[in-house]
Formats: structure tokens, C-alpha cells, sequence
């Protein structure tokens, strides 16, 4: 279901995109920074949040400390593409604790999967998960040697 969303001010975009920087400023700076009262600022926060132009707030982790710092794409090819394998291959790849993204793609395959890892043994248990989900035929692993650039949120274009 697609809607037409309302046209956001130059207040609004810069408020999206300070907080998509710094999460945790408080109110009262993000108010300074967009030259409102903390007041306004608070309600126009609390608005782009309702009508889901601020989806989540969240923290950037440092997947090496973490011990999860070797990522990996998997391209999925799966043996038929009706709507009821799509629904199975979702409902299963969704808890996968190792996948950190799913899309379905339009090309020579159907998902491209991103996943973060220990090391190559635990690539190769995760693999395995992925192999035997429903009506998966073929899979290619390309392993990240370099993360060049990470998704750094939208690019906030001024009105």
C-alpha cells in the first residue's frame, strides 16, 4: 500500500538529519541546532516519529570487538519462485541470528543475504542453515576483505 507522504521543511530535514548523526543529543541542543524553542522541536520529533519518518533509534557497535567482525554477501538462487517459496525462505532467514540484512533482488538471482560472523568456521555452520532452508538451489559467498564504506543513513537533501 503506497501513500503520499507530506512534504518535509528545511526544519524538519535537518532535524532528521542531525538525529541520524547523533542519536542522543538531547532536545535542547537538537532545538539550538534547527533554531527552535525545545518545546516545538519536541513536538516536531514526536511527529516525524508517528507518521514513521524515524523508523527506530539505535547504537553503531563495533562488530571486531564484538567478535563478529567477518561479514560476507550471499547471493540465493532459489529452485522455483512462487509466492509460498518466497514466504517460506523469509519466515526461515528472519532467524538466522547471524543475518544481518535479506533483500530479494531482480537479476540472476533471487536474495542477496549479508552476514556477520566469528570466522570462517562459523561461515561455514551459517552457510550450512542457508542451504537447506526451503527451495534454495545454488548459493555464491563473496567474504568482505575491506568495508571501504558503511551505510551511513540517508543522504538528507536541503529543500
Amino acid at each position: 500500500m503506497s501513500y503520499k507522504s507530506r512534504t518535509l521543511d528545511r526544519i524538519d530535514l535537518t532535524i532528521l538529519d542531525t538525529l541520524q548523526k547523533q542519536g542522543r543529543i538531547s532536545n535542547v541542543e537538537l532545538a539550538k541546532q534547527v533554531n527552535l524553542s525545545a518545546s516545538p522541536c519536541l513536538d516536531r520529533v514526536k511527529k516525524l516519529e508517528a507518521e514513521g519518518f524515524i523508523k527506530r533509534y539505535g547504537a553503531v557497535l563495533d562488530a571486531e570487538k564484538l567478535n563478529m567482525g567477518m561479514s560476507a554477501f550471499i547471493q540465493v538462487t532459489l529452485d522455483r519462485t512462487t509466492a509460498d517459496v518466497f514466504d517460506q525462505f523469509r519466515d526461515k532467514v528472519v532467524n538466522i541470528h547471524e543475518v544481518a540484512e535479506c533483500h530479494m533482488v531482480a537479476g540472476g538471482f533471487d536474495y542477496l543475504v549479508k552476514i556477520r560472523v566469528a570466522d570462517m568456521k562459523n561461515y561455514r555452520e551459517v552457510l550450512g542453515y542457508i542451504v537447506n532452508l526451503p527451495a534454495v538451489s545454488q548459493t555464491h559467498t563473496y567474504v568482505v576483505m575491506e568495508n571501504v564504506k558503511e551505510d551511513l543513513g540517508l543522504p538528507i537533501l536541503e529543500v
